[in-house]
């Protein structure tokens, strides 16, 4: 509401002061505000006595049970685990990829996601030397199954040697007899 001055201009008129009604109304909402915020914290608290409040409803939430493999797959995807997980699904279908003959002679060790090196283990020399000729065939086949650039290469290892036996008195960092009769 303005006010007109002798000189014709509008004078701009104070806001009225609340009345008893307007600060009964002013005072009833800010105390409605304080319990809904003291209720909040109680239920808050109450919750968290009982489990934190996870607990699931009548819908759909992300912390219903879920099936194993579901499960499984959202934790691959969650981690960033595809390439790791894609090809320790190679290494388990190994005899498919390359072949029951193959397979019967050679198998894959580990592989390096840094490096994308595969290392594959054969069990003779003879078939190291094949499986280093077939290389290059098997590159691409497991970059065709596992996605473009997965594997770089296929580090062909022969045959170990038998195993090192330690007796009972071994002496820390020695290598063998030769170093003592030697």
């Amino acid at each position: 509401m303005t006010e007109n001055t002798p000189g014709g201009t509008p004078k701009p008129s104070k806001p009225p002061e609340p009345s008893g009604v307007d600060l009964a109304r002013v005072a009833l909402r800010a105390a409605k505000d304080a319990a809904r915020a003291r209720g909040a914290a109680a239920q808050q608290k109450k919750q968290s006595r009982r489990g934190g409040g996870l607990r699931s409803g009548a819908r759909a939430d992300g912390r219903d049970p879920m099936a194993l493999g579901s499960a499984i797959n959202r934790l691959i995807t969650e981690r960033g685990w595809e390439a790791p997980a894609a090809v320790g699904g190679v290494m388990g279908r190994w005899p498919q990829i390359v072949g029951e003959d193959v397979a019967k002679h050679c198998e894959p060790e580990r592989y390096d996601e840094d490096e994308r090196v595969l290392t594959v283990r054969c069990d003779s020399t003879a078939w190291a030397t094949n499986l280093r000729l077939l290389a290059p065939t098997l590159v691409a086949r497991l970059n065709e199954d596992l996605g473009h650039g997965r594997v770089k290469l296929i580090k062909v290892q022969g045959p170990g040697g038998p195993a090192r036996r330690y007796g009972p008195l071994r002496a820390p960092g020695s290598t063998g007899p030769g170093d003592t009769y030697g």
